[in-house]
């Protein structure tokens, strides 16, 4: 039996607390990474907001460094 496939985000923006739950990473690190230009963010208002894609473009950037032998 494999494991269930992951289902891409299904909303166009996450709010940081979405992405600290779907990314299971805490607010200072999901801040950290975005301070470095890994997590890519959008500003509506005052909102910083997450687009779907650069969620998964994070998911991707961490399986490349795993698979050159990266850092985390």
């Amino acid at each position: 039996m494999t494991a269930p496939a992951l289902t891409a985000p299904t909303r166009a923006l996450y709010r940081i607390p979405e992405v600290m739950r779907l990314l299971s990473l805490s607010r200072s690190v999901i801040y950290e990474q975005i301070r470095a230009g890994r997590l890519r963010t959008v500003r509506q208002g005052r909102a910083r907001l997450v687009p779907a894609a650069a969620i998964t473009a994070y998911v991707d950037l961490l399986e490349q460094e795993t698979q050159k032998g990266g850092t985390r």
